[in-house]
């Protein structure tokens, strides 16, 4: 009897923990990272109008960070290089868990959620084997690492999900090391090869794209997936700044790439730098951000180029209604797509580069 009563009383308790989701958390719509006027950094959650829901002090400066679908929990990432990342409980604003890269690797400061948040998957870069690899963590486990597998290129950079559970890899195609040059010196720029890695849910290699040889240089970084699974790519050039090259690149599963540019005058005011990617809201277009160019640059799925909008040090960019959210390195945060309208400024608050939409939890 004493066992049976025991047992109950451990269902009741069961039934009685609070279940928390992001409701808890105000229902954040964004989450971006940046540094206040003290030289603090912190992961901050905002709203559908872009307004602040919470702050939750990072250990340093962040670069982007990796939701769970369903519990109010994100795994904020340091910026490439960085050996550490951190889970934070998005509705109390507390870290409950440090991941450390382990030795002989460095995260690249993107990551994904996989198997309904089962898994967290961590691009890095194994420097001691000059190779890339996707780290495994277990969620129940307490974010324990749980194995890694092959990226099948360089450098690593951001992870994204397909609606079949297909996962895309942007291999950037740079080796770096962290005790050279701080970590960010590019050590094989004459020997790159930027490539797309389409891995199946159990990481098997399904197919790799690799951009043609006089763009070996076109460092591919960040993703973006449309609605009917066309990807996006931004890139980042690394050889002769003055060389004009495409910085977008658009794909679909067994066909060629197809590398959209603006006229002329636009291409070269970018300057050869796409900081971050995203479709609009409604699917209608896809943009990319160059922080040193100062504008954004819009395409049709096609590859169209729609126009620029102008705005200094504009990097993050994510979907939203019909257009973007945009934020840029003066703490604005601003609704884009043929034009601008400023929703929020936090006078000394530097946005980094990149802010995350949580889709299923706008509406």
């Amino acid at each position: 009897m004493s066992t049976r009563r025991n047992f109950l009383k451990a269902a009741l308790a069961a039934t009685l923990v609070p279940r928390l989701s992001w409701a808890d958390a105000g229902s954040p719509a964004f989450l971006g990272a940046a540094k206040d006027t003290n030289g603090d950094y912190a992961l901050y959650g905002l709203d559908e109008t872009a307004q602040i829901l919470f702050r939750a002090p990072l250990p340093a400066r962040g670069h982007a960070a990796a939701a769970h679908p369903t519990k109010p929990e994100a795994v904020a990432f340091a910026r490439r290089p960085g050996t550490f990342a951190v889970v934070v409980n998005c509705a109390t604003g507390k870290i409950t868990h440090r991941l450390d890269a382990p030795e002989g690797r460095h995260f690249m400061g993107h990551g994904l959620f996989v198997n309904e948040g089962a898994l967290l998957v961590t691009p890095e870069n194994n420097y001691a084997e000059k190779k890339g690899v996707l780290g495994i963590w277990d969620r129940a486990k307490g974010y324990a690492r749980v194995g890694e597998v092959a990226t099948h290129g360089i450098g690593p950079h951001d992870i994204r999900a397909l609606s079949d559970g297909t996962l895309v890899v942007a291999n950037g195609g740079i080796f770096t090391h962290p005790e050279i040059g701080e970590g960010r010196q590019k050590l094989n720029i004459d020997e790159m090869e930027p490539s797309l890695a389409y891995l199946s849910a159990s990481f098997a290699l399904e197919e790799k794209v690799v951009l043609a040889p006089e763009l070996h240089q076109n460092s591919i970084r960040h993703l973006a997936i449309g609605p009917d699974d066309q990807v996006a790519f931004a890139m980042q050039w690394e050889g002769d700044e003055m060389e004009l090259v495409p910085l977008i690149g658009l794909h679909r599963r067994g066909e060629e790439v197809r590398l959209p540019e603006a006229e002329m005058g636009e291409q070269y005011a970018m300057k050869g730098y796409a900081g971050s990617i995203a479709f609009a809201g409604d699917g209608s277009e896809v943009a990319i951000t160059s922080p040193r160019g100062g504008r954004m640059h819009r395409f049709a799925p096609d590859g169209t180029f729609l126009g620029a909008v102008l705005r200094g040090d504009i990097c993050g960019l994510a979907p939203m209604r019909e257009g973007y959210l945009g934020s840029d390195g003066f703490g604005a945060l601003l609704a884009l797509k043929e034009g601008m309208s400023p929703l929020n400024a936090v006078p000394g608050l530097a946005w980094d580069n990149h802010l995350v939409a949580l889709p299923s939890l706008v509406g």
